[in-house]
C-alpha cells in the first residue's frame, strides 16, 4: 500500500504527463521560486507559465517568503488563474493547511491505522490532533470497550467525566470522514477493529445461543461480551430484554453477572442480542389467562401521561387509560404507584401486546 507522500508523488507524476490536464482553482502546487520584490513574488508553475504573490497575501506570507531562495520549492494553492498582470494568482499561506486536509484525505482512502493524542473532551466525543489538525472522535465510533466505559450508565454527566480520563492518551483511529469546506475532520477508533471482530464473528450465526458475561448496562439496554470469546461485545437492547415493558435494565442483571443471550442479527460488524427470545412469550397464550369482563389484581408499575401500568399476576402489564379517570390528577387521587388494587378486564388483544384494565369501582 502506498503513503500518502508517494501516492501525492504520483498524482503529481501523472499531472505533468497528462497533456489536457489544467490547473483548478483551490488545487495545492508545487512551486519554485523565480524572484521577490518588497511587494510581490514571482513563482515557476513549470508549463503552466507564472504564478505571482501580492497584496494582502503576500503580507500575510512575508516569513515565508523571506527565508526563500531562488529555485526553492514549495506548496502554494492556485487562488485565480487570471489575477495581477495575467499571472496565476497563488496562496503560500492557505496552501499548508489544504496539503493538510489532502493528507487527511488519503488516510481515509487508504484505511490507514493512525494515532492520534486526546486533547480534550466533550459530551458528543473525544478531540485530538492528526496531521495538525483537528480531529473528532464521536461517542459512537469509540471501540466497544471504551463505549462501554463511557455510556454504561447513559448519565451524560459521569459520561463526559469518563470521557476526560482519555486526555492524554493515544488512540488508534481511521479517518472516517474528510470536510475541509466545513472544517470537519471524524475518526473512528470502532473502525480499527472491524476486520478483526469481522474474522471473530465468521464462526457466529443469527439464531444461535450463546453464553455471555454483562458487560456494561446503558439506560438503552445491557452490553454482553461473549464467554468464549471474550473480543466479541453485543448489545441487548432495552425492548429484548423481556416480554415486558423495561424502565432500567439494571432491575434485571447485574454487572458481571452470566446470562444466556439469542443472536438476532449480525451487522456492520456489530452484535444484536435478544434475552427474551429464549423466554417463552407469554402473549402467545394470553387468550388461556385472561378475558374481557375478568376481575383481576394488579399492582400499579408507574404513571405516564396516558394513565397507568400496572403489572398482573402473569408478569404481563395492564394498562388502564387516564379517560377512567378524567386527568392525571384525579388518577392519582384514586390510584399509588407499588399499590395493589381490583380490576376488571377490558380488553385482551394479543397482537397489540396490550390488555386494557378498568377500575373496579
Amino acid at each position: 500500500m502506498d503513503s500518502p507522500k508517494s501516492s501525492s508523488a504520483i498524482t503529481q507524476l501523472l499531472k505533468n504527463e497528462l497533456p489536457n490536464y489544467r490547473l483548478r482553482e483551490g488545487e495545492v502546487v508545487e512551486v519554485a521560486l523565480l524572484k521577490k520584490d518588497p511587494r510581490e513574488a514571482f513563482f515557476d508553475l513549470g508549463k503552466f507559465g507564472t504564478g505571482i504573490v501580492y497584496g494582502l497575501e503576500h503580507m500575510n506570507a512575508k516569513d515565508i517568503i523571506k527565508g526563500l531562495n531562488v529555485g526553492d520549492r514549495l506548496p502554494a494553492k492556485i487562488v485565480d488563474l487570471d489575477g495581477e498582470g495575467g499571472y496565476t494568482e497563488l496562496s503560500l499561506t492557505e496552501a499548508g493547511r489544504q496539503r493538510l486536509w489532502q493528507q487527511a484525505q488519503e488516510l481515509q482512502e487508504s484505511g490507514e491505522i493512525v494515532k492520534i493524542k486526546i486533547a480534550a473532551a466533550n459530551t458528543g466525543g473525544l478531540i485530538g490532533n492528526l496531521v495538525e489538525l483537528k480531529a473528532f472522535l464521536p461517542i459512537s465510533q469509540l471501540s466497544n470497550e471504551h463505549y462501554t466505559q463511557v455510556a454504561a450508565d447513559g448519565d451524560r454527566t459521569k459520561s463526559l467525566e469518563e470521557l476526560k480520563k482519555f486526555i492524554g492518551e493515544e488512540l488508534q483511529v481511521k479517518v472516517i470522514n474528510v470536510n475541509s469546506r466545513n472544517n470537519k475532520l471524524i475518526v473512528s477508533e470502532r473502525e480499527t477493529v472491524s476486520a478483526n471482530v469481522k474474522e471473530l464473528l465468521a464462526k457466529y450465526e443469527v439464531g444461535q445461543t450463546v453464553d455471555g458475561l454483562v458487560s456494561g448496562i446503558a439506560d438503552f439496554g445491557i452490553f454482553v461480551r461473549f464467554a468464549d470469546n471474550p473480543q466479541i461485545e453485543g448489545l441487548v437492547h432495552i425492548s429484548e430484554i423481556d416480554h415486558r415493558l423495561i424502565d432500567n435494565p439494571k432491575e434485571i442483571v447485574k454487572m458481571g453477572e452470566g446470562i444466556q443471550v439469542k443472536i438476532i442479527d449480525i451487522r456492520e460488524n456489530r452484535v444484536f442480542l435478544s434475552m427474551k427470545a429464549l423466554k417463552e412469550n407469554p402473549w402467545e397464550k394470553v387468550g388461556e389467562v385472561f378475558s374481557a369482563g375478568q376481575e383481576v389484581h394488579g399492582r400499579v408499575h408507574k404513571f405516564n401521561p396516558f394513565g397507568a401500568t400496572v403489572e398482573l399476576p402473569t408478569g404481563l402489564q395492564g394498562v388502564i387509560h387516564i379517560s377512567e379517570f378524567g386527568g392525571v390528577e384525579e388518577m392519582k387521587k384514586e390510584l399509588t404507584v407499588g399499590e395493589t388494587y381490583n380490576f376488571i378486564i377490558d380488553s385482551v388483544k394479543p397482537e397489540e401486546k396490550r390488555i386494557g384494565l378498568k377500575l373496579k369501582k
